[in-house]
């Protein structure tokens, strides 16, 4: 399998993009009506968490 290396703004475009895909998930899980989330896993039990860390 060959890697893709992209330069300049095009690989701006895809750090924004995945940046903004872990924000979403992330807020809305803080502030003081933050919501509980559960975050699924490969093995284990799922976790729910409502601070956006743990």
């Amino acid at each position: 399998m060959s890697k893709i290396l992209k330069f300049d703004e095009e690989a701006r475009r895809g750090l924004e993009a995945g940046v903004n895909k872990l924000a979403d998930a992330v807020k809305v899980t803080l502030g003081p009506k933050g919501r509980n989330v559960v975050l699924d896993k490969k093995f284990g039990a799922p976790t729910i968490t409502n601070d956006g860390v743990s």
